[in-house]
């Protein structure tokens, strides 16, 4: 009986790393396909140029500019806790800090209540960000002072989902650390250098604030994707 069931097991591993081997690639051409797609409908364009993306503290940011080479902005990836667990966001800022659109990549809410949040923000619905600024708004919640209508019921989810875009905001268009409330660039000076930095990324500043303290060449710069 422990030889049948060793052998069971070992054949079983093998079926599942053999499986493994199949999907994995093919799952990972459809996460790329899907994140291009939401970077394509958060910044409005379908026609961009996208930067190889780095990582700040929780945030993934993509600097995006036109075929011709000019700054459309940037994407975010950003995560806040919700009701039922993290909340993941993937956020189009024009280079004013203007909101351009937003889809939700992860969320745990409830059906029917806080899972309404990848429609009830959109332009035209009852709680719609688009077009505007979080650090010209009152970027939260009516039922706090606010000038964003929550979902109704559903007042957690909201607070968490503004809180992660606003979040997004201050790391890559205000500069400040989220965590301390402190410049990023007095923190760690981002743009000193650093590998995979702002620098390397968007040329002219830090992740859309402060200038860079070294000259950047086209060497530094990696070869943009370009999503069509």
């Amino acid at each position: 009986m422990l030889v049948v069931l060793t052998v069971i097991a070992i054949v079983a591993a093998g079926v599942l790393a053999y499986v493994n081997s199949v999907t994995a690639p093919q799952i990972e051409k459809i996460n790329k396909e899907n994140l291009a797609a939401g970077i394509k409908a958060v910044m409005g364009s379908d026609e961009i140029v996208v930067s190889e993306p780095w990582e700040d503290d929780s945030f993934v940011i993509y600097a995006v500019s036109d075929k011709a080479g000019n700054s459309l902005g940037n994407a975010v990836v950003t995560t806040e806790n919700g009701f039922g667990g993290p909340l993941k966001v993937l956020v189009g800022f024009n280079n004013d800090g203007d909101i351009l659109g937003y889809t939700v990549l992860e969320h745990a809410e409830t059906p029917g209540l806080g899972a309404k949040a990848n429609e009830w923000f959109q332009k035209g619905e009852k709680g719609d960000i688009v077009g505007m600024n979080p650090g010209k708004t009152n970027f939260t919640v009516s039922k706090d002072g606010g000038d964003v209508d929550a979902i109704t019921a559903s007042t957690i989810t909201s607070r968490a989902f503004l809180k992660a875009i606003k979040n997004a905001y201050e790391k890559v268009i205000s500069g400040v650390d989220v965590a301390s409330g402190a410049s990023r660039q007095a923190k760690d000076n981002c743009c000193k250098g650093k590998e995979g930095g702002c620098c390397k990324a968007k040329k002219g500043g830090c992740c859309g604030s402060g200038k860079c303290e070294k000259e950047v060449t086209a060497s530094d710069i990696e070869t943009p994707e370009v999503i069509e």
